[in-house]
């Protein structure tokens, strides 16, 4: 945990840094709320305590300009000058707490426990919206052999922290697997930060998984934590894992190996805890045997291993998509529920997807927006992707 202290007197800082660090907490000081200011905008810290009385600047105005920031760091002000008058002019304009000097062991403890627990809540929050919005309605839908197989694996793997390797094509519904390992773990509240490897170009990957520090490259003004750190008590999806560079497989082999990181351009070990779930649309043993993919790294990753099939091996499940989806994109265009008649499930069944579960979504969108509240057979055909 991150910790900044602003306080002008040299006695205060060094007595809660005592009592911080000895909580593994990382501190950083400042003598007046102008430096601190400084500071903020430069890195981003867990929690600050800030003294009101101060030269330069004061706690209060610091408090007021730190908001102006949007900076969301809980800010706990601390005052041997306290009142009652003070402290709730303090929480009205958007501190966290107020604490008295001299300072309490058990109410800083306290506080520090309150602060963290905020944190964790609101950095779930952030997830639990990403997750609604971008999945609502979604889960693994189907009752074919290799579906319910794939859901008895999860429903076995779970609850343990193995690390997993999914498989398939594009489109097959490899993060959905994912999420719902995360859902069904003991890990559940906590984060579910995902990185598309193929995504992100291959000299920032290192700087998105591990964070770098300000100053690091060009474009580093500040402090940043990366996403192993963000999904501490978590989990790291790291998707199209066969597309990361040699150089990133090397250093997520160590954070798997040791638990621990380091930020670009820094020597400073941080220690990280979280599951690590990986997908691939590629064969591995192939990369590997061209030098494309570490196999001590591939070893690392596929404890266990799930394929997800393709919608070609599946079409018994195709009705049941599906009527999930015409639900789902009828909801989200706000409209009446459309349907499809018995032909035209059939004639979804017939089309060759090679684009799997994310091509029948679409095909599905676009029949809702262009067809009649009864989707037809001859719809299908004129509007499946052969077509277009």
């Amino acid at each position: 945990m991150n910790v900044l202290i602003i306080d002008d007197e040299r006695a205060i800082r060094r007595a809660l840094m005592e009592i911080l660090e000895y909580e593994e907490c990382s501190v950083t000081e400042a003598e007046d709320g102008k430096q601190g200011l400084e500071l903020i905008q430069n890195k981003e810290y867990d929690l600050i305590f800030c003294d009101i009385k101060m030269p330069a600047m004061d706690g209060l105005e610091f408090l007021a300009k730190a908001i102006k920031l949007n900076i969301e760091t809980p800010i706990i002000m601390i005052s041997g000058h306290g009142t009652i008058d003070t402290a709730v002019q303090a929480i009205k304009d958007g501190a966290f707490d107020f604490i008295e000097k001299p300072l309490d062991l058990n109410r800083i403890l306290v506080t520090l426990r309150n602060a963290k627990d905020r944190n964790s809540l609101v950095a779930e929050t952030k997830t639990l919206k990403t997750s609604v919005k971008k999945f609502k309605g979604s889960s693994i839908i189907g009752e074919t052999e290799a579906i319910n197989g794939i859901k008895e694996m999860i429903e076995k793997v779970a609850p343990s922290d193995a690390r997993v390797l999914i498989t398939g094509g594009n489109g097959t519904g490899k993060e959905l697997v994912a999420r719902s390992l995360h859902d069904f773990s003991a890990r559940k509240k906590m984060p579910f930060i995902e990185v598309n490897c193929a995504a992100i170009p291959a000299e920032l990957i290192e700087s998105e998984l591990f964070g770098h520090e300000k100053g690091a490259f060009t474009s580093a003004v500040k402090d940043k934590k990366g996403k192993f750190q963000l999904a501490t008590e978590g989990t790291l999806f790291l998707d199209e894992i066969g597309d990361m560079s040699l150089s990133a497989q090397a250093k997520v082999l160590r954070a798997l190996q040791e638990n621990v990181i380091q930020r670009v351009g820094s020597e400073k070990d941080i220690k990280v805890n979280c599951r690590v779930l990986a997908a691939t649309n590629k064969d591995l043993r192939k990369e590997i045997s061209e030098g494309r993919f570490r196999e001590d790294l591939f070893h690392r990753l596929a404890v266990i291993i799930i394929h997800v099939p393709s919608l070609n091996e599946r079409v018994e499940d195709i009705p049941l998509l599906a009527n999930h989806f015409i639900k789902m994109v009828c909801a989200d265009q706000g409209i009446p529920l459309k349907k499809f008649d018995l032909k035209a499930l059939d004639a979804l069944k017939n089309i060759d997807w090679t684009g799997n579960i994310r091509e029948l979504r679409n095909i599905i969108e676009r029949l809702v927006i262009l067809c009649g509240p009864i989707i037809s057979e001859a719809d299908v055909q004129n509007y499946s992707n052969s077509k277009i």
